[in-house]
């Protein structure tokens, strides 16, 4: 190869390599915004998906809040010794009683409460549930209290607090009490 040749082929292949690496970059900042949007973020402001709860029913086996999905759902943080919940817990057994077998946008479904509580007690958690006629199978406790991971996760400093998230685990709205609950709901109705 001639000397008047090189400073060419040099070229070249500098040129290949610097549109190679502008390909590779296009490629990835593609992956990058494709991500971005079609991940929707995860956290406890409306329009987030909502974290997954993994938690032991009374009988000690792991229930997912994910179990329920396609449904709406009211993620409810009790407890049996808070008397605001006990007073609040006869308009969420007419709820799920009206629309546990609607249909709704988004929420193909129906209906359904996952009850978190933050007892320490089993038995009393036991007896509030039976007493108050709560009949969903969704009751979950790691029985610690305040110290209860997913109302740590999802920011509750009081109780009864309430998310209520679309069938994809989208969340709607936080803290609806009494007949604000059912109003909600029935927007929510096909």
């Amino acid at each position: 190869m001639n000397t008047s040749q090189e400073p060419l082929i040099s070229r070249m292949k500098r040129s290949n390599i610097l549109l190679l690496a502008l390909a590779l970059l296009a490629v990835g900042a593609g992956f990058l915004v494709r991500d971005k949007v079609a991940a929707p973020n995860t956290g406890i402001e409306l329009g987030n998906k909502v974290p997954d709860i993994e938690m032991a029913n009374p009988e000690g086996k792991s229930l997912a809040l994910s179990e329920l999905k396609g449904h709406v759902v009211l993620i409810d943080f009790w407890a049996s010794w808070c008397r605001p919940c006990r007073a609040e817990n006869p308009t969420l057994v007419k709820a799920h009683l009206n629309y546990k077998d609607k249909k709704f946008v988004n929420g193909r479904k129906g209906f359904a409460i996952f009850s978190v509580s933050l007892d320490r007690n089993k038995e009393q958690w036991l007896a509030a549930i039976r007493k108050d006629q709560l009949s969903w199978k969704w009751h979950v406790s790691d029985l610690q209290h305040w110290g209860n991971k997913a109302a740590q996760v999802y920011g509750v400093r009081s109780i009864p607090s309430n998310f209520l998230i679309d069938g994809e685990g989208v969340l709607l709205a936080k803290n609806l009490r009494g007949p604000a609950l059912e109003t909600q709901l029935a927007k929510l109705v096909k």
